[in-house]
């Protein structure tokens, strides 16, 4: 049976990530990239497709977990019949790029315990058995580009195409492994002293972590997941993956899993409002750049997404020999979505550059030229229909938050304009931010229901459209706006979650169906807020707090009729709406209001 989406840990070093379950096995684990291939992909197969186990030779009687404090070093205790050993997991910053390394520490910490590991390695995602050979220091295992060694005391033997060991530890004692992947036409790698690692990588993580300026009741929610967002950075680039993984499903069984280890265009302005939130200026320049690179080029060929370093070919393909997490198939790598056309990231990439400017971050001179050429498309373009937020397969149509989102591209085109000497033409866009708001109001909003509905002629809500008030599209008092959030919570709302919308009522071109969409209750919560209804703003904000696992990490979705997490794991954006959404409740003007102004 799988390990529960719930009941994995995180580790990573700002390259690549690891997911850790509960039971001490390590099922999922891309080198040297986050879009790699995996080398460990049980997590949506079998133990066949490569994992890495340790732990005690028998059922534990207890299991606790925790992050070092304010570190991404994972710790996971096991109590046994005569002792308890903690395993130490976390993965070093590379020394460079030609080398990842991932160190499991075996702790003793009481008695004596008899403990077992078996690893399984299998390249190109759990299909390619590798070359593994016994060295002195322990294995190494070589297929075609990619070359692991694993240095450890402990005594390994191959059977089945599999290697596992067996030792005792006694109290007082730490057995180390490292695990370290390099190019495999590299001879040589650089090998640190395991507790040498432990030592800089904490106080590194400490070191960061002591930079944020987080205040309030919710501080430790909130350094969680900054940290969280910092391990999701490509490092080299700046780039912000959406998650490590890819197709966890949206609904056990079903067909909604999709690939999500690359960088959304759509995520950057709410996630450079938590950066700067957190106090980090240095990322959140990073992210601005790397959105600025990415987009560059003609606009109509701009994407929704990207890969760590701007890649655009992210063809999408189905991986048959895995059978997918729970059953739940088709595993995909790449994804189709790059290639749709989402009018919504031109109002997000112009909101991104506003919020840079009015934050006062390091402009960049080539920033304005792009802009005036994505307003120049948009000024066409916005009329489309498109796939809308929730990037839809079904057909295209004239979703709300699409053009409210074009709305904004010319809204903060003129805010940043009137305060720069640069010839542009104001009125023009003036007119569009006009006419676009006017058409908004007269077809995307239905008298009988009294509220903004998901496209224009439908009945349907979409969570979407409780971001209206944060973009300023109408102030959050407006009676559109309170009917819209009254709407949405009676339709989309189950158990207390809100979904993105009802997908036996919207052709999204996907059967199935699937859980609680996070980050659409955090919004909620800030619409609420933002409308003077703080009480129930703050209760929903706790309630969503408990949904996060033992070590203060959230998936993308959450079943709320069988009460586990659902969808890529750990989920950015999540995390983006929960920092957000905090800042949002401890400050008069949070990230919602100053967006808006």
């Amino acid at each position: 049976m799988n390990t529960r989406i719930e009941d994995y840990g995180f580790i990573g070093n700002a390259r690549t990530a690891a997911l850790v379950g509960r039971n001490g096995s390590i099922d999922w684990l891309c080198m040297p990239r986050f879009d790699s291939e995996a080398v460990f992909s049980s997590l949506l197969g079998g133990p066949e497709n490569g994992h890495w186990i340790i732990a005690p030779n028998g059922a534990p009687d207890r299991v606790q977990r925790r992050y070092r404090a304010d570190t991404a070093i994972l710790e996971t205790t096991f109590e046994c019949d005569g002792g308890a050993i903690t395993i130490i997991d976390f993965m070093p910053a590379p020394t460079d790029d030609h080398q990842i390394d991932l160190v499991r520490l075996v702790r003793c910490d009481r008695g004596s315990v008899q403990v077992r590991t078996k690893i399984v390695f299998r390249f190109q995602y759990g299909r390619a058995i590798p070359w593994v050979r016994r060295r002195s220091y322990g294995l190494t295992a070589i297929a075609g580009p990619d070359q692991i060694q694993l240095r450890t005391p402990v005594h390994l033997s191959g059977e089945d195409y599999a290697h596992t060991g067996e030792f005792t530890i006694q109290a007082g004692q730490t057995i180390p492994f490292v695990l370290s992947w390099h190019p495999s036409h590299r001879q040589s790698i650089v090998f640190r002293e395991p507790d040498d690692m432990l030592r800089s990588t904490d106080s590194g993580w400490r070191l960061w972590t002591s930079r944020a300026s987080v205040e309030g009741p919710y501080r430790d929610a909130v350094i969680r997941s900054l940290i969280t967002l910092k391990m999701l950075t490509y490092f080299p680039t700046g780039g912000i993956v959406a998650a490590p993984t890819t197709s966890l499903p949206e609904e056990i069984g079903g067909v909604r899993n999709w690939d999500y280890r690359y960088c959304w265009i759509r995520d950057a302005t709410l996630t450079l409002y938590a950066l700067m939130a957190g106090g980090y200026r240095d990322e959140a320049h990073a992210w601005r750049e790397w959105l600025l690179r990415a987009a560059a080029g003609k606009p109509e060929e701009m994407q929704i997404m990207y890969g760590v370093a701007g890649e655009r070919h992210l063809q999408e393909r189905e991986l048959p020999w895995l059978r997918g997490y729970e059953g739940s198939s088709p595993v995909r790598i790449g994804n189709l979505a790059h290639s749709q056309l989402q009018l919504d990231v031109y109002g997000e990439l112009m909101d991104v550059f506003y919020t840079a400017e009015k934050m006062d971050l390091e402009p960049n001179p080539d920033a304005w030229a792009l802009q005036r050429t994505l307003l120049d498309f948009l000024e066409g373009a916005w009329k489309r229909p498109d796939a809308g937020i929730w990037e839809v397969r079904g057909q295209p149509r004239h979703f709300t938050h699409s053009k409210a989102m074009a709305w904004v591209a010319f809204d903060r085109a003129i805010k940043m304009a009137r305060s720069s000497p640069t010839e542009c033409p104001l009125n023009s866009w003036a007119r569009i931010r006009d006419e676009i708001h006017e058409e908004i109001c007269r077809c995307g909003f239905d008298p009988t229901l009294n509220s903004f509905v998901q496209s224009y002629g439908s009945r349907d809500l979409d969570a979407a459209l409780l971001l209206l008030p944060q973009m300023g599209f109408l102030p959050a008092r407006d009676p559109r706006i309170l009917g819209t959030i009254d709407a949405v919570r009676r339709s989309l709302q189950v158990n207390g979650l809100i979904r993105r919308y009802s997908p036996s009522r919207v052709d999204d071109g996907i059967a199935g169906g699937e859980g609680a969409f996070l980050a659409c209750t955090f919004w909620l919560a800030d619409a609420l807020a933002l409308s003077d209804q703080h009480d129930d703003a703050l209760r929903l904000f706790e309630r969503l707090l408990a949904y996060r696992n033992d070590l203060g990490l959230l998936a993308e979705e959450y079943d709320p009729i069988g009460c586990r997490f659902l969808g890529n794991f750990p989920q950015a954006f999540s995390h983006v709406a929960l920092i957000n959404t905090a800042q949002n409740l401890v400050k008069i003007r949070g990230p919602a209001q100053k967006r808006r102004e």
